[in-house]
């Protein structure tokens, strides 16, 4: 079909592949795998997974849409409107999403299918709830042989989340680097003597590691097992993962609302103020990036407004607690998600390309960066101008925060050094803005030393 582009990531399962075609998302299903897909709709399994939001809806599509030869059927599947990855994630979404791929193994279990993969990749956020996003994912189970998947499974989910429960919270960070997860013999290492103790670590890390790291032999000879031992093990790993807890606390900003210099009047003020300036652009947006979001204060105010956002925060705290807010109001419009903008998740995987950067995920319709700028420019040293051309990369909008140095908060991170910062005041924001963008408004805070900026791009 002319005109249509695989979608980079996809290229690994030779049962089909996910391309773009006049700007909407298909997924190409080959002949060698109709009979498991046949299986998949014949036994109501798909409908079933669907209709509990544990699958992504597809609607079939015209066969001549296939872009290459050998197809034997053509999908549409519902648009994630934001594309994530595990080491973006919260302790709670990645916790969420293992227990997720385990359901889907139960049912497909009883369905006489099985996931053949057990990738955290083919796991979103749709609508708040974590989904699996690929239906050729599945086979039929064949009686006797083992879950293929299942040391995928302990890597991509159950040793980043022991680890980040009972070590370090940021060593979610490894998944960045071992793309096809945290390899078993390294997470046990790392975990604590103790874990030995916990039946489950004890099995699913340690002993798996071990086996793992020994020598291959020339003809290995896989053991039977049954169905009755697959639903045991599934149900295994799933007390496991829940019995792995981790809490927000002690991280650096995850209760930065509540020590905050706002009071409140100027905190609602703040809030009306950001409303009415969102309210401004024209044409109304439908994507709105929270660049430093802490707990999604203000995420919300685009969410209520109708833009899918994203609530991006480099504190592993705020963003588990804007998970579980999510979670508690069944948002359907805000994800919260792990990123340090000093340091954005790069392009990765075969040819840098397997995985977006935070970049090639935009741009978006509007970017909001509220008591964010001073921390790039004082703490991180970024010079203003380069702010405001990141900005410009990643949305057409920008609503913008500027804290001068009279506030508190920028006096507390100049006191612990030398004040190097001659262009970080009002003009020089704005001149700085102006290089990307035109300011369209600037709005003071009632109540408060600082304003709001509302820049539309100017650049491309």
């Amino acid at each position: 079909m002319s005109g249509a582009r695989r979608v980079a990531a996809s290229f690994r399962d030779p049962s089909g592949f996910v391309f773009r075609s006049g700007g909407v998302l298909y997924r190409q299903v080959n002949q060698p795998y109709q009979e498991h897909f046949d299986r998949l709709v014949q036994s109501g399994l798909q409908d079933e997974l669907v209709n509990e939001r544990l699958l992504v809806p597809t609607e079939p599509a015209g066969l001549e849409l296939a872009p290459e030869q050998g197809a034997t059927a053509v999908l549409r599947p519902e648009p994630v409107p934001t594309i994530s990855y595990p080491y973006e994630w919260s302790f709670g979404q990645l916790k969420d999403a293992a227990l997720l791929t385990l359901e889907v193994v139960r049912r497909a279990l009883g369905a006489g299918m099985i996931l053949k993969d057990a990738s955290a990749y083919n796991v979103q956020f749709l609508r708040g709830r974590p989904i699996l996003i690929d239906t050729l994912s599945f086979e039929t189970y064949r009686e006797g042989e083992p879950w293929i998947a299942y040391r995928q499974f302990c890597q991509h989910f159950l040793a980043p989340l022991a680890l980040m429960a009972l070590v370090d919270v940021r060593l979610s960070s490894l998944l960045r680097m071992h793309i096809d997860g945290i390899p078993l013999d390294l997470a046990s290492k790392l975990l604590p003597g103790s874990t030995r103790l916990r039946p489950g670590l004890l099995v699913h890390v340690h002993v798996h590691g071990k086996a793992l790291s020994q020598p291959a032999t020339e003809n290995p000879k896989t053991a039977s097992v049954s169905k009755t031992a697959l639903f045991a093990l599934v149900d295994n790993l799933r007390s496991t993962v829940e019995g792995l807890r981790w809490e927000p606390k002690g991280t650096q900003w995850a209760a930065y609302y509540e020590d905050t210099n706002y009071t409140e009047p100027a905190m609602a003020e703040k809030r009306r103020q950001v409303t009415n300036l969102l309210q401004k652009i024209s044409p109304k947006p439908t994507t709105c990036w929270d660049l430093g979001a802490n707990t999604g204060e203000f995420s919300r105010i685009a969410a209520r407004l109708g833009m899918d956002t994203v609530a991006w925060d480099v504190d592993p705290g705020a963003v588990e607690r804007a998970y579980a807010w999510v979670k508690a109001a069944d948002e359907p419009h805000i994800l919260p998600l792990l990123q340090d903008l000093t340091n954005p998740s790069p392009g990765l995987g075969w040819a840098s390309q397997e995985r977006d950067s935070l970049t090639a995920r935009g741009p978006v319709g509007v970017v909001m960066a509220l008591a964010l700028v001073h921390h790039l420019a004082i703490s991180n040293n970024v010079p203003l101008p380069r702010i405001a051309e990141f900005f410009a990369s990643l949305g057409e909008w920008a609503l913008v925060e500027f804290v001068p140095k009279e506030d508190s908060q920028v006096r507390r991170l100049l006191g612990s050094r030398r004040d190097i910062f001659t262009d970080y005041h009002e003009e020089g924001f704005e001149r700085a803005m102006a290089t990307a963008f035109t300011i369209e408004a600037r709005v003071p805070i009632e109540g408060a030393a600082r304003s709001l900026y509302l820049l539309r791009r100017t650049v491309r």
